[in-house]
C-alpha cells in the first residue's frame, strides 16, 4: 500500500501547478452551478426523474478529469459532473440529457446521468453498483489487444459499491491483468442512509488494497491540492506500468443521495468536521492565499471563471431558454428502438 506524503504547498510553488489548480477549479465552479440550475429546474418540475449534485465531490472529481488525456478511458458516476466536464464532455451533453433533448447524446431516451461518449473514452454509466469497473477492465483489455499502449481508464464508485461482488470480482481480474486501471472511491460516509459503520469493518477502504495485491492512495477529498496530487500520481503510476491503483477519497456530500432525498440521517458532528467542508470554498480560499486569483482588490473579483460570469453564460444556452427546446416526437423517439 501507498500512502501519498502531502506537503503544504508555498506561493513559491511553480506556475504550472498553478495552472492545474486554476484550471480544475474552474470546472468545480462550472459544475457546482450548473448543478444549482439542475436542482432549481427539479424543483419547478421542469426535470422528469432523478437530480443527483456533486456537491462536496467536486474536487476529487475534476481532479480525475485533468488528470486524464486523449486516449484515456473514464466511467464517471453520478456525481461527477466536474470530471466529465473537466475530461471533454460537452455541457449541452449535461444539459439535454437532463431536459430530455433528443439532440443528447442519449437522443431523449435515457435520462440525467446515463449519458456518455464512447468514442471520447466517457462511459455510459450503469446503475447497478460496481459494474462500471468491469466495462472499463473490458475497454482496456481490447485496447491492450490491439497493441494500444499508454492508455489510462479510470473507474469512479462511492464506497458503497465496495460491499459488492461485481466490485471483488472486478478489481481482482484487474490485478490478475495488471490493467492500468485507476479505482477512484469517494467515501462520502453514507451509501445512501448506511453509515460507514455498517459497511465495512477495517479500518480504511484503502486497506483493501493490500488483498488484491494493489497500491492503495489515501487522500482529503476536500483539499482540491491533495486531490491533484494523489490522482495525478496514481494515474502516471498505472500509466507507466505499475498496474492497478485505488485511491481513497474522504469526503462528505453536502446534499442529499438525489434531489428527493433531504438527508436527514446526516450525523451533524460530521457536517462540523473537516469533512463537512465545502471543497469549493476551500479551494477558492486557497487561490486567493495564493494569489492566483489577480491583485489587491481585485483577487475575488478576477477568480478564474467567475460565479457571476458562468451564471450570465449559463443563461445564453438554448435548452434553458423557454420554447427553445427541442422535445421527444414519436418519430424521434422511434429511432434506434430494439424489436425482439
Amino acid at each position: 500500500m501507498v500512502r501519498t506524503a502531502l506537503k503544504p504547498g508555498t506561493a513559491e510553488e511553480p506556475s504550472a501547478l498553478s495552472q492545474v489548480y486554476l484550471k480544475a477549479f474552474r470546472f468545480m465552479l462550472l459544475s457546482r452551478i450548473l448543478d444549482e440550475k439542475f436542482a432549481s429546474l427539479y424543483r419547478a418540475g421542469k426535470i422528469h426523474g432523478g437530480v443527483f449534485l456533486g456537491r462536496g465531490q467536486e474536487a476529487l472529481s475534476a481532479s480525475i478529469g485533468v488528470s486524464l488525456k486523449k486516449g484515456d478511458v473514464f466511467a464517471p458516476l453520478i456525481r461527477d459532473l466536474a470530471g466529465r466536464l473537466a475530461f471533454g464532455e460537452p455541457i449541452l451533453d449535461a444539459v439535454r440529457t437532463y431536459m430530455g433533448s433528443p439532440l443528447g447524446p442519449m437522443r431523449s431516451r435515457d435520462g440525467n446521468v446515463h449519458r456518455g461518449r464512447i468514442r471520447d473514452g466517457i462511459l455510459p454509466m450503469i446503475s447497478h453498483l460496481g459494474a462500471m469497473i468491469s466495462v472499463v477492465n473490458g475497454t482496456l483489455l481490447a485496447r491492450r489487444f490491439h497493441g494500444m499502449d499508454n492508455v489510462v481508464g479510470v473507474a469512479s464508485i462511492g464506497e458503497g459499491a465496495t460491499s459488492t461482488g461485481a466490485f471483488h470480482e472486478a478489481m481482482n481480474q484487474a490485478a490478475v491483468e495488471k490493467l492500468p486501471l485507476v479505482m477512484v472511491v469517494a467515501n462520502n460516509q453514507y451509501a445512501y442512509s448506511t453509515p460507514n459503520h455498517r459497511q465495512f469493518a477495517c479500518r480504511s477502504l484503502v486497506d483493501r488494497a493490500v488483498g488484491y495485491g494493489i497500491e492503495g492512495h489515501e487522500v482529503d477529498g476536500t483539499d482540491l491540492g491533495a486531490c491533484l496530487r494523489v490522482v495525478g500520481e496514481a494515474v502516471a503510476r498505472a500509466r507507466s506500468g505499475r498496474g492497478p491503483q485505488m485511491v481513497v477519497a474522504e469526503l462528505l456530500r453536502l446534499c442529499g443521495h438525489g434531489e428527493h432525498d433531504d438527508s436527514s440521517y446526516v450525523d451533524p458532528k460530521l457536517k462540523a468536521s473537516r469533512l463537512g467542508r465545502d471543497c469549493l470554498k476551500a479551494a477558492e480560499e486557497e487561490v486567493i492565499r495564493r494569489g492566483w486569483g489577480g491583485a489587491g482588490r481585485d483577487r475575488k473579483r478576477s477568480l478564474p471563471g467567475g460565479r457571476k460570469r458562468c451564471k450570465r453564460w449559463m443563461r445564453r444556452l438554448r435548452p434553458f431558454r423557454g420554447n427553445r427546446l427541442r422535445i421527444p416526437t414519436p418519430r424521434t423517439g422511434a429511432r434506434c428502438v430494439h424489436v425482439t
